[in-house]
C-alpha cells in the first residue's frame, strides 16, 4: 500500500515514534478491517491530514468511509461526540473501534466541500442551517475536554513567545474576554470545535452536513469562530466579508453581537498562537483578530 510521504512527514511530526509505529502497521490494518468490516477499497481521499481516510464500499455497494488514526484520547473522543450527533447533522458512525482508532462512517454523496461555493451568503445561511442541527448537550459520563483547556495555550504561548510575534497586550484580552464568555454563559454545550467550510459537506440524500468533529466543551458562541475566519484569503476585500458574516449569523441566530466579537477575539488568537507554534499560517488569523477589534469599537 502506497502511502503519501508528505502524509508521513504529518503523522511523525505530529506524534512522533508512536506515529512511526502506527505507519508501519497501517497497511496490515487497513487489510483487517477490510475483511473484518467485509469492505472493498477504492482508495485513499486526496486531502489527507491527521487521519488516513479510505472510500470503501459494502458487502451491498453502499459507499462509505473508513477512517484510521492514531488511537488516543482525540480520536476516541470523536467517536463520542460522532455517538452524539447520531447522524442528525453529521455524518453518522455506522462502526468504531476505540482500541485501535479505526472508524466506519457514512459517505456524503457527492460530498461537495461547502468552500465550492461561490456565493456568500448562501455559504454563510448554509453554515448557520449546520450549526442549529448540531447543538447538543455534553453527553453525560463522558470526559469531553474543555475549551478551558484550550485556552492554556495563551499561557504556553507568552512563556514561549515573549517577545511577539503575537501582541501580548492581545493576548491577555483575549484571556480577558474567554473569561468574560465563561461568567456570562448558560452552561456548556457540545461543540464541533471544527466548524468550517471544508468540514461542512453537501449530501444528496440529507443536504449539508458537518464531518470530522473534534468535541469540546463550551459556549456556543465558540462554534462560530472557526467558520469567521477561514476562506478569506482569496477574497478581494476580506475586511468586509468578514463583518458580513460576523452581521449575518448574529442577527439570524440571535447572538448578541458584541459578545461573538469578544468570543471571536479570544478563540481566534488562540488559533494564531496555535499557528506559530506549529509553523503554519497565523498571519491571515491574526488580522481578523484585529479587525473583531476594530469591529468592537
Amino acid at each position: 500500500m502506497q502511502i503519501l510521504e508528505k502524509f508521513q512527514g504529518i503523522i511523525i511530526n505530529t506524534f512522533g515514534s508512536e506515529g512511526k509505529a502506527w505507519l508501519d502497521s497501517l497497511g496490515q490494518t487497513v487489510q483487517i478491517y477490510l475483511q473484518k468490516w467485509n469492505l472493498t477499497s477504492e482508495g485513499p481521499v486526496e486531502n489527507l491530514s491527521y487521519n488516513y481516510v479510505i472510500k470503501v464500499t459494502d458487502s451491498k455497494g453502499t459507499p462509505l468511509i473508513l477512517k484510521l488514526g492514531v488511537p488516543n484520547f482525540d480520536t476516541r473522543n470523536e467517536m463520542i461526540t460522532l455517538k452524539a450527533y447520531d447522524g442528525n447533522g453529521c455524518a453518522e458512525l455506522l462502526k468504531s473501534d476505540s482500541e485501535n482508532g479505526v472508524m466506519l462512517l457514512e459517505r456524503l454523496i457527492p460530498g461537495r466541500m461547502l468552500s465550492e461555493e461561490k456565493d456568500e451568503m448562501l455559504v454563510v445561511e448554509t453554515f448557520i442551517k449546520v450549526w442549529k442541527e448540531i447543538r447538543r448537550p455534553v453527553p453525560n459520563g463522558t470526559s469531553t475536554p474543555s475549551l478551558t483547556h484550550w485556552f492554556e495555550g495563551l499561557t504556553r504561548y507568552r512563556k514561549n513567545f515573549p517577545h511577539g510575534p503575537i501582541s501580548h497586550e492581545h493576548v491577555l484580552l483575549a484571556e480577558d474576554f474567554f473569561k468574560y464568555i465563561e461568567d456570562t454563559s448558560a452552561g456548556p454545550e457540545l461543540l464541533h470545535g471544527d466548524l468550517h467550510h471544508e468540514n461542512i459537506l453537501y449530501s444528496e440524500q440529507q443536504g449539508w452536513m458537518a464531518i470530522d468533529p473534534k468535541g469540546v466543551a463550551g459556549d456556543s458562541y465558540f462554534d462560530v469562530v472557526s467558520f469567521l475566519v477561514n476562506q478569506l484569503e482569496s477574497k478581494t476585500d476580506s475586511k468586509s466579508i468578514l463583518k458580513l458574516r460576523v452581521d449575518t449569523i448574529s442577527n439570524q441566530l440571535g447572538l448578541d453581537r458584541q459578545r461573538l466579537l469578544k468570543a471571536a477575539v479570544a478563540l481566534g488568537t488562540l488559533y494564531a498562537c496555535w499557528g506559530i507554534e506549529d509553523q503554519a499560517d497565523w498571519e491571515t488569523t491574526y488580522q481578523c483578530v484585529k479587525w473583531f477589534i476594530e469591529f468592537l469599537e
